[in-house]
């Protein structure tokens, strides 16, 4: 009702009285009046509404942190936990469902281990429009040319815009290094080093990803140390 009169523009009550024109201003002053109350009193509750959605959001924002932190505190735990087993097959086993889980966390697109022409694929990624196949390693010892090579082969039997990820946790032989890199390499190499940049949260690892791909681009070499990338 007190919106209806805001709107009132015509007074034809007051007609006809000896004061009509200053009953009229009157009228006219109390309509203006009450449309400036309620349009405070609107803006009053739009303001209010503003401020506990902005509240309501942050609350959700502190809650997603705390959810993340969490999460990525126990893929650090469940890490640290399989060093024991680095070099065996339940560890190998165990590391390739971590390493997924942890693409998964990061809201990056995978496949889990399939096999394609008879070949083991231990997974890929779909990154920023290029697809990778994945290989891990979770050997007490290097990486070394062979597994290089075995990376490569599948590599090169797949569409032009395909490369490879070898994730190696106990890191690479110099001539692991030397033999992924090359003008023609579609090859990046990471090791644990990288895993616990993540982990520390210094670095997304979609960002770790990108980072050793700019770097094989710029210098045709496979490997960047986490010590060469300048955070």
């Amino acid at each position: 009702m007190a919106r209806d009169l805001s709107e009132q523009t015509t007074f034809p009550d007051l007609r006809n009285w000896e004061d009509s024109p200053q009953k009229t201003a009157d009228a006219c002053n109390a309509v203006r009046e009450l449309k400036a109350y309620l349009q405070a009193q609107q803006r009053e509750i739009t303001d209010e509404q503003g401020r506990e959605r902005a509240k309501e959001k942050a609350r959700e924002e502190r809650q997603r942190i705390q959810r993340s932190q969490t999460d990525k505190s126990k893929l650090q735990q469940r890490l640290n936990n399989l060093h024991s087993l680095v070099g065996t097959q339940q560890g190998g086993y165990d590391f390739q469902d971590w390493f997924f889980d942890v693409l998964d966390y990061c809201e990056i697109q995978n496949r889990r281990p399939y096999i394609s022409n008879g070949r083991q694929i231990d997974g890929s990624i779909t990154l920023d429009g290029t697809t990778y196949l994945v290989e891990l390693k979770f050997t007490a010892s290097q990486a070394d040319a062979t597994d290089v090579d075995s990376l490569r082969a599948k590599v090169d039997d797949k569409a032009d815009n395909t490369m490879g990820i070898m994730v190696s946790i106990s890191g690479y032989s110099g001539v692991a290094i030397a033999g992924a890199s090359g003008r023609q390499s579609k090859l990046l190499l990471f090791d644990a080093t990288h895993l616990y940049l993540f982990l520390s949260g210094s670095m997304p690892f979609s960002e770790i990803i990108a980072r050793v791909r700019r770097h094989a681009s710029q210098t045709s070499a496979a490997y960047l140390s986490v010590s060469d990338f300048n955070i």
